[in-house]
């Protein structure tokens, strides 16, 4: 069985940053794409980001690219996400997930593996 964990949520002030950490267990984590989606309130889970199983490839939602960051390190079974540059309506729960694939992923349904979510918010 496969448990996710997100940490590094909080509340920052527009233009900040904050890091998120996933934290894997399991052998598999290197095999496998991972992905950040994130949910506001009264709105359905987005795509955020994903990574493929070896980093080499990255895909980002217009809403975050140039201030998001994907990456992985796969000796230590974690995926982060960098998110500089932060506005109000990134405030969202923040989820990892795994997908059943190893290139990159953009849709919930290609992801079956998921952590209970972070909470980000971010004043103005």
């Amino acid at each position: 069985q496969v448990q996710l964990v997100e940490s590094g949520g909080g509340l920052v002030q527009a233009g900040g940053s904050l890091r998120l950490s996933c934290a894997a267990s399991g052998r598999t984590f290197s095999t496998y794409t991972m992905g950040w989606f994130r949910q506001a309130p009264g709105k359905e889970r987005e795509f955020v980001a994903t990574i493929s199983w070896n980093g080499g490839s990255t895909y980002y939602a217009d809403s975050v690219k140039g201030r998001f960051t994907i990456s992985r390190d796969n000796a230590k079974n974690t995926v982060y996400l960098q998110m500089n540059s932060l506005k109000p309506e990134d405030t969202a729960v923040y989820y990892c997930a795994r997908s059943v694939y190893s290139r990159v992923a953009v849709r919930s349904n290609e992801y079956n593996y998921w952590g209970q979510g972070t909470q980000v918010t971010v004043s103005s």
